[in-house]
């Protein structure tokens, strides 16, 4: 396809390029006193190189989009809804609920802050990238990640399907309600990892935080270290492999858990659900 190539311009205007297909933008900003929404909404084949975003709602509902070396402000809400085949590399999105509701991404390089990124949105994959995010990727699917830097609150909410390697998280309540991850050689720090997760799997990972992996339905964890983890596992079916010690285990219903040590080990009277896990200590044996 030729496109047709925009170079320098400003384009304030509402839908200033309003349902056109192949679109070759270089060096352009959407700003101005116009004031204007939704410049390029319902294109097609549109890529945009070293161009600076101000206003609101500019990319809804367009197939096939490139950005590369560009800049999206805070003014810039909500910039990219509703759209598919969308690889975003070396870009600065900095505006609130920056992808919602989209098919088929790519980020790469990319410094994002922006909350509520990524809800109802995939398949993911995201490269190298450092998210700052109060509330990212909920109920997103097919996540993949590799070297992401995220740092936020209520993060991976009912995502489901996915991996990460080589990521470091930030976070609370991160994978709530998830199904179906897998985490490799990452650290995760926070409070109240995992809840309510199924076939959550974490391997070689570092994790950091209050009463984590608590009412886990087919939880793994493999050659993995805790640190400040209390409380941990209640009401979970686990199998686990924690090198060190964890802090304290508490009513673990059903599975393995070994460690080199605990801090405590609690079967509490008042426990709901019967806890009849296997709480081991390497070498020496059940506790």
């Amino acid at each position: 396809m030729e496109k047709k190539r925009i170079e320098g311009q400003r384009f304030g205007e509402e839908r200033a390029l309003y349902n056109m297909t192949g679109l070759d933008l270089y060096k352009c900003s959407f700003e101005g006193e116009e004031d204007g929404e939704s410049a390029i909404k319902e294109c097609t084949a549109v890529t945009a190189e070293e161009c600076t975003f101000l206003l609101r709602y500019p990319l809804w509902h367009t197939d096939g989009m490139t950005l590369d070396k560009c800049c999206m402000s805070r003014d810039c809400r909500a910039a990219i809804w509703y759209s598919s085949g969308i690889r975003i590399t070396d870009t600065k999105m900095y505006g609130i609920k920056a992808v919602r509701e989209c098919r088929d991404i790519y980020l790469s390089g990319c410094d994002i802050i922006s909350p509520e990124f990524g809800w109802r949105s995939g398949p993911f994959t995201v490269e190298n990238c450092s998210i700052d995010s109060e509330y990212a990727f909920f109920e997103a699917w097919d996540v993949h990640a590799k070297g992401l830097k995220l740092t936020g609150k209520y993060t991976f909410q009912y995502v489901k399907g996915g991996e990460f390697s080589n990521c470091f998280f930030d976070t609370k309540d991160a994978f709530w309600h998830s199904e179906g991850l897998t985490v490799r050689d990452s650290v995760i720090k926070g409070e109240y990892l995992g809840w309510y997760s199924k076939n959550l799997t974490l391997i070689n990972c570092d994790i950091e935080g209050t009463q984590p992996l608590c009412y886990c339905q087919g939880l793994r964890l493999i050659n993995c270290r805790m640190k400040g983890c209390d409380f941990t596992f209640e009401y979970s079916e686990v199998e686990a492999d924690v090198r060190g010690e964890i802090l304290s285990v508490k009513n673990v219903i059903s599975g393995t858990v070994t460690a080199d040590g605990y801090g405590e080990v609690m079967r509490t009277e008042d426990s709901k659900y019967e806890p009849r896990a296997k709480i081991i200590i390497r070498g020496k044996g059940e506790v």
